[in-house]
C-alpha cells in the first residue's frame, strides 16, 4: 500500500513552525573552545597553576629560602620529591613558589604592554597621517632590536629587580600589540557605527574608547594569552643570564641558572624548574590557540 502523500504546503508550514535554537556569541565561542581538547587541557593546567600559586604557602612542604647545608644535592626522595639544590633548599617548594613569580611576571608586563600598545595602535589607526607614521616607525625601531638584548639594556640601565623586569618586558612587547590593534582600527573606522557616531557628534576620543577598542577585545584577548608564555620565557632567559630575578627569589629561570653547573652530578636541580617552564608555556599556548580558533568567525562553519 502506498503511504498517503503529505501536501507540500503542510510540510513547509511544519518546517516554518519548528523552533530554531538561538545561541549567544559567548555560548558559540565556548562550544567551539571546548571541542579543542588541547585548549581544554591547557586551560585545566592554567587553573591548576593558579591554584598552586595561590596556595603556595599551604602546599609547599618547606620554606623556599630555607638553607640546610647538611642536605646539599640530595636526590629525589619521599622527604624531598624533587631533591635539593646546592644550598640544601627543597626544589619542590621553590618550584611551587616560583609559580607565583612566573604568573605575575607573565601577566603584569603583558597587560602593561597591551594597554600601551592598544592606545598607540588605536591612535595611529584612527588618526592616520603623520601621527600614524611617527608611532609606527617608533614601533618598527623597537621591533628591530632583538627583544632579549633590548630587555637586557633596559634592565642594566634601571637596575635588576622585579619592577625593572616588568618595565623591560613591557617595552619589548608593546610594538607588536600596537600593530595588531592598528590593523583592526583601520578596518573598524570605516564601519557604519563609527560614521553614525560622528554624525551625532561623538568626539574622536569617545569613538576610539567607546567603539573601536571594545571591538578589538577579541584579538587583544588572544594577544594576552599568547603574550604570557612569551613573557615567562623572557623572564626565564633574563634570570638565566643573571639580569632578571635576583637570589634568593624562587624564579624558575634563576633555578635553572643556579643548577646548570651541576647538570651532570645533580640534574634534578635544573630539570624540575625547566619542566615547569615547559608545561606552563605549552598550557598558555594551547589556550591561546584555542581562543584564536574559537573567536575566528571564518572557522564557525568548520567547528
Amino acid at each position: 500500500m502506498s503511504s498517503p502523500s503529505v501536501p507540500l504546503a503542510a510540510t513547509n508550514a511544519t518546517i516554518l513552525e519548528t523552533p530554531v535554537k538561538q545561541t549567544t556569541f559567548r555560548q558559540d565561542v565556548w562550544r567551539r573552545f571546548r571541542r579543542n581538547r588541547l585548549a581544554v587541557l591547557g586551560a585545566g593546567i592554567v587553573v591548576l597553576l593558579i591554584i598552586v600559586a595561590a596556595l603556595a604557602n599551604v602546599i609547599a612542604p618547606y620554606s623556599p629560602t630555607l638553607v640546610d647545608l647538611n642536605a646539599q644535592f640530595e636526590p629525589p626522595s619521599l622527604q624531598h620529591p624533587f631533591g635539593t639544590d646546592y644550598f640544601g633548599r627543597d626544589i619542590l617548594s621553590r618550584v611551587i613558589h616560583g609559580a607565583r613569580i612566573s604568573l605575575v611576571i607573565g601577566l603584569v608586563p603583558t597587560m602593561m604592554a597591551l594597554a600601551f600598545g592598544t592606545v598607540v595602535g588605536v591612535t595611529a589607526g584612527f588618526k592616520g597621517g603623520k601621527i600614524d607614521t611617527v608611532l609606527m616607525r617608533l614601533g618598527d625601531i623597537v621591533m628591530a632590536f632583538p627583544s632579549l638584548i633590548l630587555a637586557m639594556v633596559v634592565t642594566y640601565t634601571l637596575g635588576a629587580s622585579l619592577f625593572t623586569l616588568f618595565i623591560a618586558l613591557a617595552v619589548v612587547g608593546w610594538a607588536g600589540a600596537a600593530r595588531v590593534v592598528r590593523s583592526q582600527t583601520l578596518s573598524l573606522r570605516q564601519r557604519d557605527f563609527v560614521t553614525a557616531s560622528r554624525a551625532v557628534g561623538v568626539g574622536q576620543t569617545g569613538i576610539m574608547f567607546r567603539h573601536i577598542i571594545p571591538n578589538c577585545l577579541a584579538p587583544i584577548l588572544i594577544l594576552l594569552t599568547l603574550g604570557i608564555p612569551g613573557a615567562i620565557m623572557a623572564e626565564a632567559g633574563l634570570s638565566f643570564l643573571g639580569v632578571g630575578a635576583q637570589p634568593p627569589t624562587p624564579s624558575w629561570g634563576l633555578m635553572v641558572n643556579e643548577g646548570q653547573e651541576y647538570l651532570f652530578s645533580a640534574p634534578w636541580a635544573s630539570i624540575s624548574p625547566g619542566l615547569a617552564i615547559l608545561v606552563t608555556v605549552l598550557a598558555f599556548n594551547f589556550v591561546g590557540d584555542g581562543l584564536r580558533d574559537a573567536l575566528d568567525p571564518f572557522l564557525k562553519g568548520r567547528m
